[in-house]
């Protein structure tokens, strides 16, 4: 494999004294859709985190296209963010702004364009995530699905070379999830963008996933191909996949 776009080496991060993630360490490669899973509290979104420094590692290193960035200044990852956006969980559009003018908003603010571009613009963004329609409409007035969708439609409009994805089919019926989960795979597929996703939904990790990593006790327990991942006969991931209470698995500590 080449050089990996993404490394996590080592990675310790603890908050009040817990530590939440003991030595982790993974690689990402540029255009991979990859997953990170695990129980509640094992530090997935900790860890994606770190790459745009809404979170400082305690100790160990972070790559980013050969460059070394866990030690940048709040200045120096505002250049990592232009590279790399990210989709929240709650979706976090501006309930005051209609579809349009939120995705609209960072292409004034940030490409320069005017109001009449950045709305032409923000219609092409929301019809790559079939939300064209309702560009009009304010988030209230739609579902979790769709409010996702235009999340990432917002996002796009960065034009990220790597996405970050925190959970995002959490909250959706089975239809909707599997709407965002193959627009997190075409877009991969047609632009190239790497997804970096924080879940722990099965069918996306077994529908659309290149590899996945499953922390456990803050460190990469296992990682691989998703067929991999369903056959392995270790006890502690069997628990895992078929949601059993009982096992060998411990509850996070975080």
């Amino acid at each position: 494999m080449s050089t990996p776009f993404i490394e996590f080496r080592g990675v310790q991060k603890g908050f009040g004294g817990k530590p939440v993630l003991r030595d982790l360490s993974l690689d990402v490669q540029r255009g991979e859709v990859f997953f990170i899973i695990g129980t509640s509290g094992v530090g997935k979104s900790v860890t994606i985190k770190h790459l745009i420094g809404l979170l400082r590692v305690d100790a160990g290193e972070i790559w980013f296209d050969g460059q070394r960035v866990d030690g940048y200044t709040e200045q120096q990852f505002e250049g990592i963010r232009r590279r790399v956006g990210m989709v929240f969980q709650n979706s976090t559009l501006f309930d005051s702004l209609t579809l349009a003018d939120n995705v609209a908003l960072p292409l004034r603010k940030h490409s320069g364009l005017n109001t009449r571009q950045a709305h032409a613009e923000a219609l092409n963004l929301l019809r790559r995530v079939d939300m064209h329609d309702y560009a009009l409409r304010y988030p209230a007035e739609l579902s979790d699905g769709m409010r996702k969708r235009a999340a990432i439609a917002r996002t796009l409009a960065g034009k990220p070379e790597v996405m970050l994805f925190d959970e995002p089919t959490t909250g959706l019926d089975p239809i909707s999830a599997r709407r965002i989960d193959a627009l997190i795979r075409e877009l991969a597929d047609t632009m190239g963008v790497t997804a970096l996703v924080v879940s722990h939904d099965l069918p996306s990790i077994f529908g659309i996933a290149d590899r996945v990593a499953f922390l456990y006790q803050g460190r990469v327990y296992s990682i691989g191909a998703p067929g991999a991942l369903k056959v392995n006969g270790d006890a502690i991931v069997k628990q895992f996949l078929n949601g059993e209470s009982a096992g060998p698995m411990e509850t996070p500590g975080f």
